[in-house]
């Protein structure tokens, strides 16, 4: 899993969030972020997360985490 966190006392103060505007759903092509019933952006599929960063990039707040870290599938011999 590469996407750690989103830390939703951050979230809370967005003002795009509260317009029912969130630009990291908006930017995960992969469905991995969604909005929840109350509009807060949550982890929904971290298991396809890509790595792309752009979700930390896109939140103006900077409440997501991500790792750089690759997770290394270690091969039996």
């Amino acid at each position: 899993m590469v996407i750690k966190s989103i830390n939703w006392e951050i979230c809370n103060d967005c003002k795009l969030r509260q317009e029912n505007r969130c630009p990291v759903a908006d930017s995960c092509s992969l469905d991995v972020i969604r909005l929840d019933d109350e509009g807060k952006p949550h982890i929904a599929y971290a298991e396809d997360c890509h790595n792309c960063f752009l979700c930390s990039r896109d939140c103006p707040l900077e409440a997501v985490e991500v790792s750089s870290m690759i997770p290394l599938l270690i091969m039996p011999y």
